[in-house]
């Protein structure tokens, strides 16, 4: 149903607007009546101590949901230091962080993302599976699968290798798939002669399974070589896969001892 709208609050002292909404029916007049201590209610009851009340305007009608939340999120995005909105709106992923403009962006400058990728060894995983067979995984529950299928063919990443280092500069080749549907050289992955053999375990299940990548490395390191520098600043998370965007320090140390240009390889 296309019953949506995008409104705006002005401000009739200097008729600034000052927040923007999506909504249907009565929604836009609904912030007259908050309490809320929010920069929002206390603009609106400045605005009421004068003996004024805000301007409330419709800018964009007929819409659908999605749309409504898209045309919101552009608005936020281009105006969002001067408003009073809290949230940053849907679709705040699709949209380039305000404070960026000054540097490229994987993802955005560049077609492909560039992230750190955290290998997890353990009962479902092992590094020199992921070497000699050319991919990475994570599974075992849905937030660790969902890490995992938000790597798109052609992304870049740094793996890393805990109580290690970094161990690899690696490039994504096929999106992730549950493991049991995962070929290495047109024969099944489960069938290959893998150190961990555990990586199996739950393959039926597709919220527990493990989903892999196939990669194709273009720096890797044995364990014992693994890059680290105490106290250094080098990032690293317990997350399965980050973004290294707002990581400069990590990504020259990293390109310096690799021998890659991230820049380069994102083209």
């Amino acid at each position: 149903m296309n019953d949506y709208y995008v409104y705006v609050y002005i401000d009739p002292r200097n008729f600034e607007g000052f927040y923007y909404g999506k909504g249907k029916g009565s929604r836009k007049d609904a912030h007259l009546g908050e309490t809320s201590d929010t920069e929002k209610s206390r603009r609106i009851n400045a605005i009421r101590k004068e003996g004024l009340d805000p301007i409330i305007r419709v800018i964009a009608r007929n819409l659908s949901e999605h749309d409504a939340l898209l045309v919101e999120k552009t608005l936020l995005w281009k105006l969002g230091k001067h408003l009073t909105n809290i949230s940053s709106g849907h679709y705040a992923s699709n949209f380039r962080p305000h404070d960026a403009l000054h540097k490229k962006l994987s993802g955005f400058d560049f077609q492909n993302g560039l992230y750190y990728y955290n290998v997890g060894e353990g009962t479902h995983r092992n590094w020199d599976d992921y070497l000699r067979f050319g991919f990475i995984s994570g599974g075992q529950a849905s937030r660790f699968r969902d890490a995992m299928l938000g790597f798109e063919k052609g992304d870049i990443f740094a793996a890393y290798l805990k109580r290690h280092g970094f161990v690899g500069i690696g490039r994504i080749t096929e999106k992730a798939k549950p493991v049991r549907e995962v070929y290495v050289d047109g024969r099944p992955l489960l069938q290959q002669e893998l150190k961990c053999p555990q990586i199996a375990e739950n393959s039926d299940d597709p919220d527990k399974s493990e989903y892999a990548c196939l990669v194709d490395w273009i720096s890797i390191r044995k364990r014992p070589e693994a890059y680290w520098k105490a106290r250094s600043g080098l990032f690293t998370s317990q997350l399965v896969r980050a973004s290294l965007d707002a990581q400069p320090l990590t990504v020259a140390c990293l390109e310096e001892e690799f021998s890659v240009d991230f820049q380069e390889l994102l083209i």
